[in-house]
């Protein structure tokens, strides 16, 4: 251990300090040291606690801080750092206490960091300019963020995309407002996602819609409302339908369907099958 913290040493931090490959304990906090955090610290393989702040340090934090494998508190607050945070310090599997704040760090919080929800007690990034948003993973951590960063939207559901992605080359392509563009899926037409980013609505009545109802679509398993009425949709009712069992509504009505209602669909509460003439499968 090394602790030289709490005095009025002033000057750069010795990059020799690198070749102490024993050393599990770093403190130099509370000093007068400036200049850059050298690099070569990334080397110090067995370093468990690395203890930097209240001192006048600048430039970038080296991304060969992530090589850390063994660090389980990074203290880099209050000094003068800049530039990015490097999306290297996301992986380090041991890390609990991570304090980077009152600097003049930019950007956004890497989405390398998402697995720091998993161990982190606790974080601290106050006091700088980051920009962006916090990711999805980090929601539940963010009252222990100390900063006024948004919480990103839920990120689209992979498989809920490739349902929807089905829904459009099934209906001939048609022309609906952000489909198949990068926007996320809740922004496009007739789409309503909820909190956990999953597809709850698909409001698509006199959409102009024809061909069939892939049976994709039966992997929007958290889908609540339902209304494809007034299109010109033929072809049978896929079964995989009949799976949807948060279905509260579902409007077919007013298109060209054949074949029979898929069981599971009679009890959905709010349903119209009116004019459909179809009768119920077995």
């Amino acid at each position: 251990t090394l602790f030289l913290n709490d005095n009025q040493l002033s000057g750069e931090i010795p990059p020799e300090l690198g070749d102490l490959s024993n050393l599990l304990w770093l403190r130099l906090n509370d000093n007068q040291l400036s200049g850059e955090i050298p690099p070569e610290l990334g080397s110090l393989a067995n370093l468990r606690i690395l203890r930097l702040s209240g001192n006048q340090l600048s430039g970038e934090i080296p991304p060969e801080l992530g090589s850390l494998s063994s660090l389980g508190w990074l203290y880099l607050s209050d000094n003068q750092l800049s530039g990015e945070i490097p999306p290297e310090l996301g992986g380090l599997a041991n890390l609990s206490l991570l304090f980077l704040d009152n600097n003049q760090l930019i950007g956004e919080i890497p989405p390398e960091w998402d697995a720091l929800v998993l161990r982190l007690q606790s974080m601290n990034l106050d006091g700088n300019r980051l920009s962006g948003c916090i990711s999805d993973l980090l929601r539940d951590f963010v009252s222990e963020l100390y900063i006024n960063i948004p919480v990103c939207a839920p990120a689209n559901h992979p498989g809920d995309t490739d349902a929807l992605i089905a829904l459009h080359n099934s209906w001939g392509k048609p022309d609906l407002e952000n489909w198949l563009s990068r926007e996320s899926i809740g922004e496009w037409q007739g789409v309503s996602i909820g909190a956990n980013g999953r597809v709850v609505a698909l409001i698509l009545g006199d959409a102009g819609l024809s061909g069939e109802i892939p049976p994709e679509l039966g992997g929007l398993s958290k889908l609540k409302d339902l209304l494809l009425s007034g299109n010109q949709l033929s072809g049978e009712i896929p079964p995989e339908l009949g799976g949807l069992s948060n279905l509260g509504w579902l409007y077919l009505s007013n298109n060209q369907l054949s074949g029979c209602i898929p069981s599971g669909l009679e009890d959905v509460p709010n349903n119209d099958f009116s004019d459909t003439g179809l009768p119920f499968c077995g």
